[in-house]
């Protein structure tokens, strides 16, 4: 991978069973934690971080999906964005390597974590995801322009969906090019006009587009 990857990182209660829902779907894990309670999974385009939301440090609740990032490299990020009006973008140290924040459209607080290369604590897999699969998004409530030009000055190469909603959420959804019928061989889902819906381990809606 390089560039600005999308990452929605969802709060559970279940790291291992949200793990496997989206295993049979084709993601594959690359990085986790040797405590437990971090998984991150590829799929061909696009990633989702799972977070244990007991150890939630920023107060995640369980089925709670935020909007995150990985990028190569921070330093030109922040120029980006400083030059694209986004006039708080710090960059800090956790334990775990550099993290930018920024505050992004609708109030919503973004992060983006640095690509690590020092693995200290963590174990990496040799991930090979289907590459028909790709991670994109469902925003409900959002300014659609803002975002757009978010997404742009950030670098990011990915396809989000919008729709109305009351407030600003995320939903995590997917697309393939694989024939919706042979997803739903594999995991129990309901086919509507949108794709194939289905429940996951934290009782969230997933929609797998075609």
């Amino acid at each position: 991978m390089s560039g600005v990857a999308i990452r929605p990182l969802r709060f559970t209660d279940d790291v291992g069973a949200m793990r496997s829902f989206l295993e049979g779907l084709g993601l594959r894990p690359r990085i986790e934690s040797e405590r437990g309670g971090w998984v991150d999974m590829l799929a061909g385009r696009g990633m989702v971080a799972l977070h244990d939301a007991a150890s939630s440090s920023t107060g995640g609740q369980p089925g709670q999906t935020s909007l995150t990032f990985e990028a190569d490299k921070l330093d030109e990020l922040v120029e980006r964005l400083e030059q694209a009006g986004f006039g708080d973008v710090t960059v800090f140290d956790e334990a775990y390597g550099r993290v930018l924040s920024v505050t992004g459209p609708d109030g919503a607080v973004i992060w983006i974590d640095e690509r690590a290369e020092d693995l200290y604590g963590y174990k990496l897999h040799d991930a090979r995801p289907d590459d028909r699969l790709s991670v994109t998004p469902y925003l409900s409530g959002a300014d659609e322009p803002a975002w757009r030009s978010f997404l742009s000055a950030a670098g990011v190469d990915a396809a989000v969906r919008f729709g109305p909603g009351a407030e600003f959420a995320v939903r995590l959804d997917l697309s393939t090019t694989e024939d919706l019928d042979e997803v739903q061989r594999r995991v129990e889902g309901t086919r509507t006009e949108d794709g194939l819906e289905l429940t996951d381990p934290d009782g969230q809606l997933v929609v797998v587009h075609g």
